[in-house]
């Protein structure tokens, strides 16, 4: 009788058990997904560009140009320089301003002539990139593809032995060049960072080709400045209606960015 008493407890005891394990048994949650902000950043930069090629105007012949860096500088008579970038998750969007007045005074050969060259420049440049899944840390590269947009006037001022041959023509060209291109930016730790860019674009839409590329050492002093020391190329090969603009410009170029 003892033993049958004790028999049934331990029988609903067992068989409740299993009831409150499930009762207690913690409740599945779904994993929630980190929630995704908007990061903005805003630069303002100085690029020491030099000017080399060839460019003329209403058909005449094109007229080689070679403005070196410090040149620029000495010549500059203004610039506006600055760049905006949102990203959101893999996302991202820039935009780049770029206006310089810049000139060489010069003589030309051995016989007297004298070539007086003047470039006014708007730069205005927007692209939309998504980052490429390399899963490799503090790596980040996104495909990009967007547009160049650029206004030049140039002036030649030819003072020739004879004058049969000086000419001093004036001319503003405008158009626009699809780009595509692949940007990178790689942290060495929480303070140094790389950031780079290429494009190429054109293709007979506006200028026949134009390329860019450029490469900076950063670095962090907040959460929000940074700084950035670096170097860039813009290639354009333009020519159309007598127009004439083979052009490289280069030089060093340094950046203040705001992070917010």
């Amino acid at each position: 009788m003892r033993a049958s008493c004790l028999y049934v407890p331990l029988v609903l005891a067992a068989i409740a058990t299993p009831a409150l394990a499930a009762d207690l048994a913690p409740v599945p949650v779904e994993p929630v997904a980190p929630t995704q902000d908007w990061r903005f950043q805003a630069t303002i930069y100085g690029w020491a560009a030099g000017v080399s090629g060839d460019a003329g105007v209403l058909g005449l012949p094109p007229q080689n140009v070679n403005v070196t860096p410090w040149e620029a500088i000495e010549e500059l008579k203004g610039a506006v320089m600055g760049s905006f970038i949102a990203e959101y998750g893999d996302w991202m969007i820039a935009t780049d301003l770029m206006w310089t007045e810049v000139g060489q005074n010069d003589s030309v050969g051995d016989r007297g002539a004298h070539l007086d060259f003047v470039q006014k420049q708007l730069t205005a440049s927007a692209i939309v990139g998504y980052k490429i899944p390399l899963n490799i840390p503090n790596l980040d590269v996104s495909a990009t593809a967007g547009f160049r947009y650029q206004r030049l006037n140039v002036s030649l001022d030819f003072d020739a032995a004879d004058p049969a041959f000086s000419f001093d023509e004036d001319r503003t060209k405008q158009w626009i060049d699809p780009t595509v291109g692949v940007t990178m930016h790689y942290d060495f730790n929480e303070r140094w960072f790389l950031n780079a860019l290429a494009d190429v674009g054109g293709f007979d839409v506006g200028s026949n080709l134009t390329a860019q590329g450029f490469a900076a050492v950063g670095y962090n002093w907040t959460k929000t400045i940074s700084t950035a020391l670096g170097y860039r190329v813009l290639y354009t090969d333009y020519e159309k209606d007598g127009f004439v603009y083979d052009m490289t410009q280069q030089g060093v170029f340094t950046s203040l960015g705001v992070h917010f």
